[in-house]
């Protein structure tokens, strides 16, 4: 089987529209209640169930794809620019991502596939041979103070391309030991790790030519048993693909059932314009839109269900749309998007989403200028604030453009979050409590801002560069109205849930 040529490393997703099945939705006229202190728990999530990925050419500085501006052309013209290697000593940026604590952080992407880690200090100024990008020792040790700093576990990939190979073209692992060896040496460590960056997107130079699944399979083999061997404490995750046209399959079927520890994908919704996709805002808050995430997790569980029965599935690389994301995704209209998806695929057991990227080009969390909270970022702040690992059965009817979503309330025994997203443009939905609740509702008074308010206030750093002080609303038992395009965030802190006891 021939590996699919591809622009980069988040493309491979866009033949998923023709897999898409409708999904049946309740249209209700009555409000329906929901009673948190009898919630049933049907899952539990990792405790870093949300987390973030840094692109290892962030950290090396490098050619990424260019944010959208006023003056960046449509099509598939300006797709990179270059950008200097982040710093991760910036007070702003560490503070933000330490509000997102505890998470996992991935460094890796396209460019990892290809980049070359120095033996010593002294970086060579340009790759060697068979290499296209350098990680000097200073720039990873950035990355271990960074993870250190702000509570995130590091998840990573490694080289493999030709010049971590043999004559006859077979992956060597002494780049990797090497890069492992000094993570270790300066008081780091690695979480998990996937072989390479989604092997069925294989970009010139990453790979030898003709390279196919059964040389994959064969240098997967040689990489499992090199962790197993001198870093067995580093989960294996496997196969981190962006796609759902068979390959995901193909690792497994010359393995063992137990090759990995975690099934790990990749998913993006659609490509923008850069990559020759179109961009569509008007159909972001459709129901089909929004559960090509659930077709595509089914697909992988399929997988998972099949070769690697029992295992955790991990969704190691996500956003709404590949390569840098739409012209929208910084704004308001993607949150809705961003939250359904942490509740879908928490309930349906996915342990850990990784939302692309922390701080680059239009999907990122922050301003990759500034590091100015997007939309996303206040989101991504609520749910690490209210919803915890004990995943529950919310029990409310499935409708169109309403949803409703139920975890253990984070750090509270008994307590219970619960999400309520009303992506409806016109229609204000209702539901009845029984009990009195902290109420944080977002919105904006334009979808495609770039600001978003909380219980009416406009949410931005302090004057002193803090995050402001999060505080729900008090709001009594009864009918609670929930506006149109709203997402709302309840705790019932008193809810008193016998599930909930470990949140």
């Amino acid at each position: 089987m021939r590996l699919t040529d591809g622009i980069g490393a988040e493309c491979g997703l866009w033949l998923l529209s023709a897999l898409l099945i409708a999904v049946p939705y309740l249209t209700l006229a009555e409000p329906f209640s929901i009673t948190p202190a009898s919630m049933v728990r049907i899952g539990t999530v990792d405790e870093r169930n949300q987390s973030y990925t840094v692109e290892m050419v962030e950290v090396t500085g490098g050619r990424f794809w260019k944010p959208y501006g006023s003056k960046t052309s449509g099509g598939n013209s300006d797709l990179y620019q270059y950008r200097p290697p982040i710093d991760l000593t910036d007070p702003r940026l560490r503070m933000l991502a330490a509000g997102l604590a505890p998470a996992y952080m991935r460094v890796s992407g396209t460019w990892a596939n290809a980049t070359y880690f120095p033996l010593s200090d002294s970086a060579p100024s340009a790759p060697p041979t068979g290499f296209s990008g350098v990680l000097s020792q200073q720039q990873w040790r950035a990355v271990v103070d960074f993870s250190l700093a702000v509570g995130a576990q590091i998840v990573t990939s490694f080289a493999v391309s030709p010049g971590t190979r043999d004559p006859s073209g077979i992956w060597s692992p002494d780049q990797a030991r090497r890069f492992l060896n000094y993570t270790y040496s300066i008081g780091g460590s690695i979480a998990a790790a996937e072989f390479m960056n989604e092997p069925n997107v294989t970009v010139s130079g990453n790979t030898p030519t003709d390279y196919d699944a059964a040389a994959y399979t064969r240098d997967f083999d040689i990489f499992r048993s090199f962790l197993k061997a001198e870093f067995p404490q580093i989960r294996v995750l496997g196969p981190g693909t962006a796609d759902i046209t068979g390959f995901a399959s193909s690792l497994f079927i010359q393995s063992a059932p137990d090759s990995i520890d975690v099934l790990s994908y990749h998913y993006y919704g659609t490509l923008p314009e850069r990559c020759s996709g179109t961009s569509a805002p008007d159909e972001a808050l459709s129901e089909e839109r929004l559960s090509r995430t659930d077709n595509v997790f089914d697909f992988y569980r399929s997988v998972r269900d099949r070769f690697a029965p029992g295992k955790a599935i991990w969704l190691t690389e996500t956003a709404e749309a590949a390569c840098g994301g739409n012209r929208w995704d910084a704004s308001f209209l993607d949150t809705f998007r961003y939250l359904d998806q942490l509740g879908r695929l928490a309930k349906a057991g996915v342990q850990v989403v990784m939302h692309n990227t922390l701080a680059a080009s239009d999907y990122g969390l922050l301003d990759q200028q500034t590091l100015a909270p997007r939309p996303n970022y206040w989101g991504a702040l609520l749910w690490r604030k209210l919803m915890g690992s004990g995943v529950l059965d919310s029990a409310a009817p499935l409708q169109a453009g309403f949803h409703v979503y139920a975890h253990c309330q984070r750090g509270t025994h008994g307590g219970v979050g619960v999400l309520v997203i009303n992506s409806d443009s016109h229609a204000s939905r209702t539901l009845m409590v029984p009990s009195a609740s902290n109420r944080y509702t977002l919105d904006a008074t334009d979808l495609r801002d770039g600001t978003v308010r909380l219980n009416g206030q406009s949410l931005q750093l302090t004057a002193n560069d803090d995050v402001p002080r999060i505080t729900g609303e008090e709001t009594p038992s009864g009918s609670l109205t929930f506006a149109p395009l709203t997402i709302t965030f309840l705790a019932f802190p008193t809810a008193a849930n016998s599930a909930c006891q470990n949140p």
